[in-house]
């Protein structure tokens, strides 16, 4: 888990303590005296918008808190603090579940929680809508979104995320790489003991985005059930992130990691010869990061700019020059999500609807699925 604080974009140092890591820019008083008093209005936005600006820059204040690394979402933070430089920013990541549960107990034991919560595991996002922790917001930006990528004015989708297998270049030959589910099945199935303990996937029990991807995966197709059993049979480990996977397969310590995230698997693999991954012909599942306002926000103005940032065209843009995150919408000028996109033709995007929420909402259908995958993954 870290922590990235910023105030203004000048002085920088680092600061480290246990598993916590804070990263403050501060702007000498100088510094800010040379941003406006008040952002700007951006081009096309309600006149009224000054007033959520003056009263975000009066908060003085916004807390994040994310799935996103902090190394990916910095661009953006920073991006964020040029226009709104009185607004100091807290973003701290961490795993899914983590975001759901701390999330919750702030709910429940604190009279504020985090502003914003931005996070992958759709179904967790929308299990907190579905409780009524969540605020509505009439984002000016919300209608460049495709229709997948919004629910109502109250969950946002920001990135567009194709799931991916990866593997180890050095160990896998280009003519074993499965290109299809069932090849990946077939694969572990006829070489079950050269894969026995080196297969990784998500624990579908510690992460949120990894029970939503098991779900998706086995309403698309049927092949997903000898899939889990093939994974089971060769020992696959379960992991909490795409991080924890890719590095393992990057070691060698694992040939083949099953639904990593391709935004991080692309990365990772542009600047490491030994990692490779594929997006399966047959279908690829395609994330998005929910954006939302909690409802119980203590700086409900400044989530708001955050929100309306991170959708916009220069917001969306950052993502992608310089996280290296595919961004949802398909106005660019340059769409540098294009290319990707024309390497999954059979891309089933997760649309952001209540019904995605329904196996975690409801305790009997989130158990019998977890009891189906541990008969499928258990010991053969």
């Amino acid at each position: 888990m870290s922590t990235l604080r910023l105030r203004g974009p000048h002085v920088a140092r680092w600061a480290a303590g246990g598993a916590l890591a804070s990263f403050c820019l501060i702007a000498a008083a100088q510094d800010i005296a040379h941003f406006p008093a008040k952002g700007k209005i951006p081009s096309g936005y309600p006149a009224g918008y000054a007033a959520v600006i003056a009263a975000a820059e009066q908060e003085g204040k916004l807390v994040i808190h994310s799935t996103t690394d902090l190394a990916l979402a910095a661009p953006l933070v920073e991006g964020f603090q040029a226009l709104y430089p009185r607004i100091e920013v807290r973003f701290q990541d961490m795993n899914s579940s983590d975001l759901y549960e701390g999330y919750l107990h702030d709910v429940l034991t604190t009279p504020t929680t985090a502003d914003v919560l931005w996070s992958s595991a759709m179904d967790l996002q929308f299990r907190l809508v579905a409780a009524g922790h969540i605020q509505p917001y009439d984002s000016p930006e919300a209608a460049a979104l495709p229709a997948w990528a919004r629910w109502k004015n109250i969950a946002f989708g920001t990135t567009y995320e194709p799931v991916a297998i990866v593997y180890n270049k050095q160990q896998l030959a280009a003519n074993e790489v499965p290109e299809t589910h069932a090849d990946l099945a077939r694969l572990l199935t006829e070489q079950r003991s050269r894969f026995a303990g080196k297969v990784v996937t998500y624990n579908i029990e510690r992460s949120g985005l990894g029970f939503l991807l098991a779900t998706q995966d086995a309403a698309a197709s049927n092949e997903f059930w000898p899939l889990a059993t093939a994974l089971g049979a060769v020992g696959a480990k379960g992991v909490a992130t795409t991080d924890a996977m890719l590095t393992r397969v990057s070691r060698g310590e694992d040939l083949i990691g099953y639904n990593a995230l391709g935004s991080y698997a692309r990365i990772a693999a542009a600047r490491d010869p030994k990692l490779g991954y594929v997006l399966p012909r047959d279908y690829t599942l395609v994330v998005t990061r929910v954006l939302t306002i909690g409802k119980k926000a203590a700086n409900p103005n400044a989530a708001r700019l955050w929100v309306d940032y991170v959708l916009s065209k220069q917001g969306q843009a950052t993502l992608a020059k310089k996280s290296g995150l595919l961004p949802v919408r398909t106005d660019l000028e340059a769409a540098a999500d294009a290319p990707i996109k024309a390497l999954v033709p059979n891309a089933r995007p997760i649309a952001l609807e209540a019904e995605i929420a329904s196996t975690v909402a409801d305790p009997a259908k989130r158990l019998a699925f977890l009891q189906q995958w541990q008969r499928a993954v258990a010991p053969k």
